[in-house]
């Protein structure tokens, strides 16, 4: 598996990761093609709790889905991490378990606990200077160099632009390898960002649609200086539509067959899967 900082090193333009809440989506984006998936706290939400993002999913559920996700594929692994689920102390037992279980990058966040979405209203920050702490307990905490550390700040929601980057200078200075400066509110906005940090550190820009931030695609955050785009809520937004879909034919019709065009066969989806390969693998020891 190449490293994480290495992929985004070696992308022209800026890395794609897309959100992935499973085995199973992240093997379906492993062969689509990508290097790079995001474990979105809020997809785990939505998918296992059913739940919004507000700060319900524990680390033990998070850490279970990483070691699922890293049984299945062998690609690199950014885990949001909200907040490091309390102190520096919990952060670092967050960054630990989190590395063991196979994250390649760890998302910590200064929002206070419980947190919520960074493009929900209502949001508020601990002090500048416990995230700085929080930041370097995760760094200290990691065995790996490779393992990178994600600083994100809610700020510009709570506090304004100018306070948001003065946040990320702290985070920046206590070690953060990569910063996530949330909820940019225009172009301006983004522009400032990059203008100020893009020489030093590589800036993850987050795509939400219908978000506060203006959606661009990933050669056009790029242009503007952003190294690492997460699209961490798409998938889920997807499949509710098929899925809403899909259960209004049933009702409707108490058959599949007027959705089958849009489903996949029983072949395609085993082979996606690997049903063929894990039978290659049984026989090599199966009894003779």
């Amino acid at each position: 598996m190449t490293p994480l900082a290495d992929l985004i090193q070696r992308t022209q333009g800026a890395l794609i990761a897309p959100g992935v809440y499973d085995p199973f989506t992240a093997n379906l984006a492993a062969q689509a093609g990508f290097e790079c998936v995001y474990l979105s706290g809020a997809s785990l939400a939505y998918t296992q709790l059913g739940r919004p993002d507000l700060g319900l999913v524990t680390m033990t559920e998070v850490a279970d889905s990483i070691a699922a996700i890293r049984d299945r594929v062998d690609m690199a692994l950014i885990v949001d991490a909200d907040t490091g689920y309390g102190n520096a102390l919990n952060v670092q037992r967050t960054v630990r378990v989190f590395e063991r279980s196979g994250a390649s990058g760890i998302q910590l966040e200064d929002q206070t606990f419980p947190k919520r979405c960074g493009h929900l209203s209502g949001k508020t920050l601990i002090r500048a200077d416990e995230m700085a702490g929080k930041i370097k307990a995760a760094c200290d905490a990691r065995q790996s160099e490779e393992t990178l550390i994600i600083a994100r700040t809610d700020g510009i929601a709570v506090e304004g632009i100018d306070a948001a980057m003065e946040r990320a200078e702290l985070y920046l200075d206590a070690g953060a390898d990569i910063l996530f400066i949330e909820a940019p509110q225009s172009r301006q906005e983004q522009l400032m960002i990059t203008e100020r940090f893009r020489q030093r550190v590589p800036l993850l820009a987050n795509m939400v649609e219908g978000g506060q931030t203006p959606v661009g695609s990933a050669d056009q955050l790029a242009d503007l200086g952003f190294k690492l785009v997460i699209f961490p809520g798409g998938l889920a937004r997807a499949v509710l539509r098929q899925v809403t879909a899909y259960f209004e034919s049933l009702k409707a019709h108490g058959s599949t067959e007027p959705f089958r065009d849009r489903m996949a066969v029983f072949d395609e989806l085993n082979d996606a899967i690997g049903l063929p390969e894990m039978l290659t693998t049984a026989e090599r020891y199966s009894a003779k």
